[in-house]
């Protein structure tokens, strides 16, 4: 359950983005969406009052990095493909890292159906279609480190609190990008509150509600079943595309969509116990 609410309101966020792209841009929106729900995170919790050790820092301003990284290029790749195709490409990366942490025929067999579906969506794609594949596929990079980091951050006490300062910190990596996008997205945020109200509301929906779920999963799952679980998102993904975006796939993509989920659920039994995960 915690998980349907976090992939629903995860991708109403990103619809919610989308909307603003003609207006502000894609890095802006990102800049905003992150620094707002960091904003939120931090004033609700009073992170301040925590005490921080300098490694404490150190893996939350690495994590919040990845963090931010990951909403910037996965912004990028939806302006140039639909919402579920992008999520698909980009669950390679949680995939990947579950295949590494079992390291069975089964998770191997998952990483290799995964990656015939990610060909399928992006090998035919008309060239605009195949940056924004390259842009999902940098994004699942990063998710693949927002979720190894974000194992450590959960289990070294921080969670939540890591969260919101990771985020601010993320802010801050991503802001050149936000700040000197062409299309003088800041400028026009800062002069119309309904578009600055917008961008922090896609951070509330897209980072504050579902990686906060996350936080409180990742301290109680290993890392590879996390990862696995996630299996929620391209299916979800891809109804708010239809849905909100009127975004009709073709059968190629429902084809590829389906085999990154397929990969999924191949791969749902080959589990570590959390002892047996590094880190």
């Amino acid at each position: 359950m915690l998980f349907t609410v976090g992939a629903v309101s995860q991708y109403l966020g990103a619809a919610t983005a989308f909307e603003l792209f003609e207006e502000l841009g894609p890095p802006t929106v990102a800049l905003l969406r992150v620094a707002g729900a960091g904003a939120v995170l931090v004033l609700v919790r009073r992170s301040w009052r925590r005490r921080w050790s300098r490694a404490e820092l150190v893996w939350t301003a690495a994590f919040g990095a990845a963090l931010a990284s990951m909403n910037l290029f996965f912004y990028l790749a939806i302006e140039r493909v639909p919402l579920g195709n992008s999520v698909a490409i980009e669950f390679l990366g949680p995939i990947a890292v579950a295949a590494l942490g079992t390291r069975t025929l089964r998770s191997g067999a998952a990483l290799v159906l995964a990656i015939g579906g990610v060909v399928a969506l992006a090998g035919f794609a008309p060239p605009e279609a195949q940056l924004g594949a390259l842009f999902s596929l940098i994004a699942g990079a990063l998710w693949a480190g927002y979720i190894i980091l974000g194992h450590r951050v959960a289990r070294a006490g921080m969670a939540v609190d890591g969260l919101g300062v990771g985020m601010l910190i993320g802010a801050l990596v991503i802001s050149p990008a936000g700040i000197a996008d062409g299309g003088g997205g800041m400028s026009a945020a800062v002069g119309t509150p309904l578009l600055l109200a917008g961008g922090v509301a896609a951070g509330v929906l897209s980072n504050v509600i579902p990686y906060g779920i996350d936080q409180l999963v990742m301290q109680r799952l290993a890392r590879a079943r996390f990862a696995l679980l996630q299996a929620l998102l391209p299916v979800t993904a891809t109804l708010i595309g239809l849905v909100w975006l009127h975004q009709v796939l073709s059968l190629r993509e429902v084809a590829g969509i389906a085999a990154v989920i397929a990969a999924i659920v191949i791969n749902r039994e080959s589990d570590p116990t959390p002892g047996d995960v590094v880190g």
